[in-house]
């Protein structure tokens, strides 16, 4: 089971986004490799902000969530930027979904699943990848730690991300630290980024 807090923070905010509604540019920069009409597969959607941003570009979207709150707004937001989006609520490490993808794509989410599990997690979402697709990810990494609401992560180790990408070509794998006051209190995260392309690294 995934270990987010987030899921009670959507239930406790029932008329609010918690993240807002404009999406990412993580999510920009990513829609932009994509051809028209690719298949895209959200891990983590939350509250659909990216996912739906996906769709209204013509794609063909997936969102998972845990949260079935998250996942009502969601489809609330999806509604009023007339677009559809495939919801799926369910755990990101075992939920059921139907590829070839052309994007796997998350931001902030597959932190919270166990290390233990995160290799595999990662294969599985590889082979359900089309060739030439790509994935792109943010997580939280173990250089700088705050804790909020209580969440427990298994933050990414330096060259754990990369590492699982090795036998792709990696377009990008930067480290950095973002601001934050989703608790309240203006704070840092230290995370990482990686947009990867499915093939080997020499690029074939």
């Amino acid at each position: 089971m995934t270990r987010s807090p987030w899921a009670r923070e959507y239930a406790r905010t029932p008329d609010e986004y918690v993240w807002g509604t404009k999406p990412t540019s993580f999510a920009v920069e990513v829609s932009r490799l994509l051809a028209p009409g690719a298949r895209v597969l959200e891990l983590g959607c939350g509250e659909g902000r990216d996912s739906v941003f996906f769709a209204s570009r013509g794609f063909a979207v997936t969102g998972v969530d845990v949260s079935r709150m998250g996942l009502r707004k969601a489809e609330r937001l999806a509604r009023e930027r007339g677009v559809e989006v495939q919801w799926i609520h369910g755990d990101i490490a075992r939920c059921a979904v139907s590829g070839p993808f052309d994007l796997v794509y998350s931001c902030g989410a597959i932190h919270y699943v166990p290390r233990r599990r995160r290799a595999h997690l990662l294969q599985r979402l590889k082979a359900l990848t089309r060739a030439g697709g790509h994935h792109a990810h943010i997580v939280f990494t173990g250089r700088h730690v705050y804790v909020e609401h209580a969440e427990i992560i298994d933050y990414f180790a330096p060259e754990e991300l990369g590492h699982a990408y090795r036998d792709w070509l990696v377009l990008r794998c930067d480290e950095r630290m973002i601001r934050c006051r989703q608790n309240g209190r203006p704070h840092r995260h230290s995370v990482q980024e990686l947009i990867a392309r499915a093939g080997n690294a020499s690029g074939s």
